[in-house]
Formats: structure tokens, C-alpha cells, sequence
């Protein structure tokens, strides 16, 4: 190894790296500490970010089918249309579904005291016909009628309310909600400024990406964002055509076989096909607990009639939609969600498809260079080999021996 100068520099970035590296690790819940603080602050902007890149999609869309392109505040008028479709949706499916769980909620609560006698009714009728379950019974708890129940909820009532102090807890809560609604509306209006001038942070970006790293570098990295820019776009599209696709059927099946709140668990479950693979059983859930509440039967038959759709949904249209979309192979598409999932619930579901896809881009591109580099014939990682060319067959009359 030589000790010139450029040789010089990266081994003491590297020394420095290390260092710093061992710094952190011993001092990990101080840095961790930091790193946490250090994001919270971003948290307003990152989300304003987000939301900027999701709003982008129907910006464009309003940009480039419906308004002209000489028409001067079409990048206004474009915004405005595409919070007020946010905002329209939201407001219906949260029309439809706040106020119908209510009414379940009460239906329940009066139905609970009923319930529960038909309950002590089939124990009671259990222990006359198994006398051995009603001494055990007897032995256990004495009996159905020698608990106190006014005493059991009061223990209940205060071993919840003694796990810990209520003033603090409600200020602490009162006090993540309000910051909750600061940053979001924070990231709101950052959103908003990033989409009406997201020609002009562009140029400014790219500029200081040339500024600062060599021209190959700078073109590599705005490839990159390129593709994960489109890919992110394509999945945001894909899914929620998906969504769409699948309530209109569960809509269309649901009112022609007569089930109750149709329209309200088609709205529900197109909300939570958002959510990639586990969210339509999330609106199965809700959906078979509303027809519950109606007739528990017809409940059976929609958690069948749901199995159905979600095959359908799962083998052809998912796959086409969304999985072309994003250029990812189903399986990865269950790896990304189960990772996401766990390290950042919903959000991660939603983020790591499109990332685990420009991932996988970036890595097949890179694996094809090599193989292509190193003479690699196709055969040896188990492509079929190119069929050789038919040879056509020679004419023997023009041979010598044909002519004897």
C-alpha cells in the first residue's frame, strides 16, 4: 500500500470512523438518546415529506388530464383539488363506519345482560347433567351464586385505575396528542410548499449533488432516487386501485346475496386493503363482527363468501396490479410486509414493499453486470441455454455419388 495522499485520507477516515463507532457503542442509551431527539425535531418535516410524496401522485394526475398545461395556477388549483379528494374520502368512509360502530357498541352493551343470563342458564344446565363438573365448579368458585360480583368489579375497577398515577397519565396523553396535531399540521403546509415548488427544491438539489460529488457519483444517486421515485409512485397508484377494485366486489356480492351494511363494509375493507396482504382481514374482522350483531349465520357466510374474494384478490388481481407495479416477486412482496410490520407497523408495511423493490432493482442490475463482466454463460445459474439454430438439410442431388 502506498502512502500518498489520497491513501492517507481514507485511512484516517477510516481510524475516525472506528473511533467514533466505539465512542457510540459504549455510551449506546446517551446517543440513542440523542438520535431520538434529533428525529423528533425532524418528525414535522419527514412527515411533511411523506405526505408531499403521496399527494404528489394526484397532483400530477390533475396536472397532466384535467387542467391545461398554459394555464397559470393549475399547480395551485391541482393541490386544492387533491386535498379536497383526501379530505372527501376520509370524511365519507368515516361517515359511514364512526357511527354504524357506535350503534354496534350500543347494541351490545344491551345485549350483554341477556347474554350473560343465557350463559349461567347453559352452565347451570351442564352441572345437572355432569354432577362431577358441578362439585368441581362448587369447590372451585362456590358456586355461581355466592360470588360477589359488585366486589369482584370494584377489585377490577381498582387494580386498573391503581397501575398508575391518572393525572400524569392524562396530561401525558393530552400532551402527545397536541403534539401529534403540531406536527402533523406542520408537515402539512411543508407539504404543501414542497408540491408548489418541487421544480425548484430539484434544481437546487442537483446542483449541490454536483457541487459536491464527482459527475458519475451524482448521476448514480439521481438514478436511484429516479427509480425509487417512479417505483414509489407505481405502488401508491397500484394499491389503491387494488383497493378499489376489491370493494367494488365485495359490494356487488354482498348486495346481490342480501347482506346487511353492504355499502359500509365495502367502504371498511377497501380502507384497509390499503394495507398490503394482512389488511383485508383487518376489514374482515370488523365486517363479520357488524353482521354479527344482525345474524351471527349470515356472519358465517360472509367470512366464506370473504375467502373467496381474498383468493381471487390474492392470486389474479393482486399480483397484476400492485406486484407488477413495483416489478417485485410475490414472495419478496410477503417478506417486505412481515419486515415492515415488525419494525414499523402499518407505516412500514406501506414503505417497504416499494423499498424492498427498488432494492431488488438496484441488485439484479448489479448481479447482471457482474455475470455480464466475467463471461458468465447463462446456463451455469440455471437459465435454459439459447436453442442453436436449425441447420438446413443438404441437397444430395448435387452431390457426386447422386450423379453416378
Amino acid at each position: 500500500m502506498e502512502f500518498n495522499r489520497k491513501n492517507m485520507r481514507s485511512l484516517a477516515l477510516l481510524i475516525a470512523f472506528g473511533i467514533l463507532l466505539l465512542v457510540g457503542l459504549q455510551n449506546f442509551r446517551s446517543v440513542s438518546a440523542v438520535i431520538r431527539q434529533f428525529f423528533g425535531l425532524l418528525a414535522p418535516f419527514l412527515l411533511g415529506g411523506c405526505i408531499a410524496f403521496i399527494l404528489n401522485v394526484p397532483v400530477t394526475f390533475f396536472e397532466r388530464t384535467l387542467l391545461r398545461k398554459k394555464f397559470r395556477a393549475r399547480r395551485t388549483v391541482s393541490i386544492v383539488l387533491s386535498l379536497l379528494l383526501v379530505i372527501g374520502l376520509i370524511t365519507f368512509a368515516g361517515g359511514l363506519v364512526i357511527p354504524q360502530l357506535g350503534r354496534s357498541i350500543q347494541s351490545i352493551g344491551a345485549a350483554f345482560p341477556q347474554f350473560f343470563k343465557e350463559v349461567q342458564s347453559s352452565v347451570a344446565a351442564i352441572e345437572r347433567k355432569i354432577p362431577l363438573l358441578a362439585n368441581w365448579l362448587t369447590n372451585v368458585v362456590g358456586g355461581w351464586d355466592s360470588i360477589d360480583w359488585p366486589k369482584l368489579g370494584q377489585t377490577v375497577w381498582t387494580f386498573v385505575s391503581g397501575t398508575g398515577d391518572i393525572i400524569g397519565s392524562t396530561l401525558g396523553v393530552a400532551s402527545s396528542v397536541l403534539s401529534g396535531f403540531v406536527n402533523f399540521f406542520l408537515g402539512m403546509f411543508f407539504a404543501i410548499y414542497v408540491l408548489a415548488q418541487k421544480e425548484k427544491l430539484g434544481r437546487q438539489v442537483k446542483k449541490l449533488l454536483y457541487a459536491t460529488l464527482s459527475v458519475p457519483h451524482a448521476d448514480s444517486f439521481l438514478g436511484v432516487c429516479s427509480l425509487a421515485q417512479q417505483t414509489f409512485s407505481n405502488f401508491i397508484t397500484g394499491q389503491c386501485t387494488e383497493a378499489c377494485i376489491l370493494g367494488l366486489m365485495f359490494f356487488l356480492s354482498m348486495s346481490l346475496l342480501h347482506f346487511p351494511y353492504a355499502a359500509l363494509i365495502s367502504v371498511l375493507i377497501g380502507m384497509t386493503a390499503l394495507i398490503p396482504i394482512f389488511g383485508t382481514f383487518i376489514g374482515c374482522a370488523f365486517g363479520a363482527f357488524f353482521i354479527l350483531i344482525e345474524n351471527p349465520m349470515q356472519a358465517l357466510w360472509f367470512i366464506i363468501l370473504f375467502l373467496v374474494l381474498q383468493q381471487i384478490e390474492g392470486n389474479f388481481i393482486y399480483p397484476h396490479v400492485v406486484g407488477g407495479s413495483v416489478g417485485l416477486p410475490s414472495i419478496w412482496v410477503l417478506v417486505a410486509v412481515s419486515v415492515g410490520g415488525a419494525s414499523l407497523g402499518v407505516v412500514g408495511m406501506l414503505i417497504f414493499i416499494p423499498l424492498f423493490s427498488v432494492l431488488y432493482a438496484l441488485l439484479r442490475g448489479f448481479t447482471n453486470r457482474r455475470l455480464a463482466l466475467r463471461g458468465v454463460p447463462p446456463e451455469k445459474w440455471g437459465d435454459r441455454p439459447a436453442k442453436p439454430a436449425k441447420t438446413p438439410p443438404k441437397d444430395d442431388t448435387q452431390s457426386p455419388k447422386h450423379k453416378k
